[in-house]
């Protein structure tokens, strides 16, 4: 793995993607804040060494390389899946690359179903901590302890330094963000009635992404925060139909809060 994370910066770093300072991952429909960010690099994945290729059609499958708030950020507009056919290891391995360039903090940004009844579509969830339903983990295998031990650990997964700050940002800015667990399901298809019911005695939100960056994020020492943009409202006895054309409308409206969070979050660090 060590080789081909080698690799991969040689290339970056030729391309003249040099010690980005904070890595950014942005999650279905929330691609916007690209337009925050002076690019000097942009680079589709399918060019980059051992990236893999989004296959979702709302992910423009970009790695953006500029600045932002005065710093030099990495962007990725367009993350990886476990049910896009991909391993967890390849899902995360940009984030090992991010690390290894230089990056310092970590953003996740992604969209979730609220199974917290007081939680309403088109607001924003901070995430305090994560249950991991999918069906694997990302540090399975040999470990390499020169990127991580082999048994990290997990007690406090997402920043407290930058989720307090995010809050207090929050505040500042009158826009609601909520506090919450996550949990990580396989998809691609949305929940049953019975699996919510089920689910929402463990989490507020649930989605198909973010725990496995999340876990290579702690195992090389990566401090991190990620928000989730709610999109739609999960309650099992009065649950509606709902599609990806209308979780993409709701996020982009919600997008709006969270880039104007995340740039001050930048702007300040």
């Amino acid at each position: 793995m060590l080789k081909d994370i080698n690799e991969t910066i040689s290339f970056l770093n030729n391309k003249g993607i040099i010690a980005p300072s904070i890595g950014i991952v942005l999650g279905t429909g929330l691609g916007k804040m690209i337009g925050r960010i002076e690019i000097d690099v942009s680079i589709d994945y399918s060019e980059i060494p051992h990236f893999p290729v989004s296959t979702v059609e709302c992910h423009k499958g970009r790695l953006i390389y500029g600045t932002m708030g005065g710093k030099k950020v990495l962007a990725m507009q367009g993350r990886f899946h476990y049910y896009e056919g991909y391993s967890f290891q390849q899902i995360t391995f940009p984030i090992r690359v991010m690390k290894l360039l230089g990056v310092k903090f970590l953003l996740l940004s992604n969209a979730a179903g609220a199974m917290n009844l007081d939680y309403k579509k088109g607001t924003l969830m901070l995430i305090d901590d994560h249950i991991n339903f999918l069906p694997g983990n990302p540090l399975q295998g040999i470990n390499d302890e020169s990127i991580g031990p082999r048994f990290p650990d997990m007690s406090k997964p997402y920043s407290e330094f930058l989720n307090n700050k995010l809050i207090q940002i929050a505040k500042e800015e009158n826009i609601i963000i909520h506090k919450g667990v996550y949990i990580a399901v396989m998809g691609p298809n949305l929940e049953t009635r019975a699996e919510y019911r089920m689910l929402r005695q463990f989490a507020d939100a649930v989605g198909m992404s973010t725990v496995p960056e999340v876990i290579v994020a702690n195992h090389m020492n990566l401090p991190c925060a990620a928000i989730s943009v709610l999109t739609d409202e999960c309650d099992p006895d009065n649950l509606k139909a709902t599609g990806i054309d209308e979780i993409l409308a709701v996020a982009a409206i919600a997008e709006e809060g969270l880039i104007k969070i995340f740039c001050r979050l930048i702007q300040e660090l």
